[in-house]
């Protein structure tokens, strides 16, 4: 690799890196509150902090707000909020780390929808990096007991409902990244980001008005957390995205499994065991193979070079 392609791999991969880690303290705010708020109610609460903050970087930018293609912005934003309600969903009935690596069942979703429709090509280096953290996810999440009618080896499968849950929304989040490589040809990152709020509201409205729940003071600040750190992840992921593509960024993006397993044990108690370090290690070779990737970076797709800024 020379070294302008390193130089020009350093911003998308630092950006897919950070998305990590703000969606896995993402993940945590959601545990917080999800036994007793539902769902659709966080989804909004996220909708409408990240609606505020993407106008005010969208006014502060000096940036059309409304973009160009608007058809498809609305659908992005649209499969985007579904994505986010069952990744939500999941999170609040499932364990920290299994509803994490669930969901990180989407790059394998993601590298084939990119083959079907953008016709991007995937490098082999890309291709064992997708099935290294394949793996590492399976590993992880012990598919024996998602499959396991009963208790293995003294602990409930998980279930069913909430894994179909996970994976649906694996599904959906990979057509929605897929829909922002074809929107970065013409749409700005913060347009983009800004459409998923703006969809989302008017979405989750009404089912939050059929179960409304008053949040305490508290519920309210981790609202707040879910809302700031979900928009830090929405902006990070979509400059990583628009710099690399997508099978090689969500590649890299398998480092939220890690913090996802670092905070459940942390905060959450969750026991870190044989299997999980496996899937971890698989993981983190997923990322390194990715990085050493000697592919040809395509060039940045967005309106003024400023996906790296």
């Amino acid at each position: 690799m020379t070294p302008t392609a390193a130089t020009r791999l350093s911003g998308p991969v630092a950006s897919m890196l950070l998305s990590a880690l703000s969606f896995s303290l993402m993940g945590i705010c959601v545990k917080q509150v999800g036994s007793r708020i539902p769902a659709a109610e966080v989804v909004l609460a996220r909708a409408l902090v990240s609606l505020a903050l993407s106008w005010w970087l969208l006014r502060r930018a000096g940036i059309n707000p409304w973009g160009q293609r608007r058809g498809l912005l609305i659908w992005r934003g649209a499969i985007g909020s579904v994505a986010l309600l069952c990744v939500y969903a999941a999170l609040s009935t499932l364990p920290l780390a299994s509803a994490t690596v669930l969901q990180y069942l989407y790059p394998t979703f993601t590298a084939l929808l990119a083959w079907l429709l953008l016709g991007e090509r995937v490098g082999r280096r890309v291709l064992a990096a997708v099935a290294l953290g394949w793996a590492g996810v399976l590993l992880v999440a012990q598919p024996a007991r998602l499959l396991a009618g009963g208790p293995l080896a003294g602990s409930p499968a998980l279930p069913a409902g909430a894994v179909l849950v996970a994976v649906a929304g694996a599904l959906c989040t990979a057509v929605a990244y897929v829909s922002v490589r074809t929107l970065a040809a013409s749409e700005h990152p913060l347009v983009i980001v800004f459409y998923f709020p703006l969809v989302a509201v008017p979405l989750s409205l009404p089912l939050v008005l059929l179960n409304p729940v008053l949040p305490t003071p508290l519920e309210l600040l981790w609202l707040l957390g879910v809302g700031l750190f979900t928009q830090l992840g929405q902006v990070t992921l979509t400059r990583g995205l628009v710099g690399l593509p997508a099978a090689q960024a969500t590649a890299i993006s398998y480092a939220q499994v890690g913090f996802a397993g670092l905070w459940g044990w942390l905060i959450f108690g969750e026991v870190v065991d044989g299997w999980t370090l496996a899937g971890a290690a698989l993981v983190l070779a997923a990322t390194l193979i990715s990085l050493s990737s000697r592919r040809r970076l395509l060039p940045q797709l967005n309106p003024g070079g400023e996906a790296d800024r």
